[in-house]
């Protein structure tokens, strides 16, 4: 069930509880004479009030399908483009469908980590080679740190002054073939 027809089901059940609670007061308002013309006023709005309800009652479920009719449309429409500024030094604002957010360092890490754990998982993968005019900062002297997994492999993680730390295993041939192309001269 969509945003759309969530709502129009919100609103048949308001529409519902208010019928359920102004009909029965109209049915209760006694109508006698002059003296009781303000009760008389009284049932009359809550005789309407408990008519429109009524009405609204049986038209919320067509409005509810006409909202996710009008909905579709929208669905089809372009995803709003995103943007992204830098006002300071430890501040990034970004933009998306009119609506800005600024992040700090600390957010900034958490969306890199977040981001980059579901691009894991997504396909296509990264292009094998590195793209042309691609665009980095290198970290020089990275801290590290080895651990040896139960299989031979080894656990490589390099702290990167933008992504922060970042993982690596390799297989025991992939370390051989990693040492002779940091030895290679």
């Amino acid at each position: 069930m969509n945003l759309h027809e969530q709502l129009g089901a919100l609103e048949a059940g308001v529409d519902q509880l208010i019928q359920a609670v102004v009909a029965p007061q109209a049915q209760n308002t006694p109508e006698t004479g002059n003296e009781n013309a303000p009760q008389e006023a009284s049932a009359d709005k809550s005789a309407s009030a408990a008519k429109t309800a009524a009405e609204q009652t049986q038209t919320a479920e067509p409005q509810a399908g006409a909202a996710a009719e009008a909905a579709a449309p929208a669905a089809a429409a372009p995803l709003p483009t995103l943007e992204i500024n830098r006002p300071a030094q430890n501040e990034i604002t970004m933009t998306i469908g009119g609506q800005t957010v600024a992040l700090r360092p600390e957010q900034i890490g958490k969306l890199i980590e977040e981001l980059s754990n579901a691009r894991a998982s997504m396909t296509p993968e990264p292009p094998p080679g590195i793209p042309p005019g691609w665009r980095f900062v290198s970290t020089k002297n990275p801290v590290m740190a080895v651990q040896k997994q139960s299989n031979g492999d080894r656990l490589l993680v390099m702290r990167h002054t933008g992504h922060g730390w970042v993982p690596f295993t390799f297989s025991p041939d992939m370390v051989i073939q990693l040492y002779m192309m940091l030895t290679n001269k």
